[in-house]
């Protein structure tokens, strides 16, 4: 039997810059700090309701279902990310936004860096009258040192 070697690229990387949001808390804790939050909440409307408070039983259901709307939105984009990988003959984008997986590839040498008018603006990628929007989950203040990297990393290649 022969053992088969899959190569996914048989170019090997000049760059792989992989930016991806800060998430501090897990999943896991997310729903139990979601959890915790609607039986203390809960907790307290019983309490109020059974010392004849009852209008605070619906605004509590209210705020629950608000919270809880709120953390669905956030979790949803909890795993976006871009990932730009450069190779001898082409650019691959990779950005991924609420499970949405967006893939682009540009040859490089035609590529432009175009940073923002302000930091906090993200960088943009022109290739051909097409534009992409690059580096939204870094920090602002490291966008411009991603783009003087990527330019580097571009002329390489001519």
């Amino acid at each position: 039997m022969e053992a088969v070697t899959l190569l996914t690229d048989a170019q090997p990387a000049l760059g792989d810059w992989l930016m991806k949001r800060n998430c501090s808390v897990s999943p896991r804790q997310f729903v139990g700090f979601y959890l915790s939050l609607a039986l203390f909440s809960s907790a307290i409307a019983l309490w109020l309701v059974t010392r004849g408070a009852w209008p605070v039983a619906p605004f509590t259901g209210a705020e629950l279902l608000v919270v809880g709307i709120a953390f669905v939105i956030h979790a949803r984009h909890a795993v976006d990310y871009e990932r730009i990988r450069l190779y001898p003959n082409r650019l691959v984008i990779e950005q991924v936004s609420a499970e949405r997986l967006t893939q682009l590839e540009f040859n490089p040498r035609w590529v432009r860096v175009e940073p923002g008018v302000s930091p906090r603006d993200p960088i943009t990628l022109a290739f051909r009258g097409q534009t992409v929007a690059v580096g939204q989950h870094l920090a602002w203040y490291r966008r411009a040192q991603f783009a003087k990297e990527l330019r580097a990393a571009l002329r390489r290649c001519d």
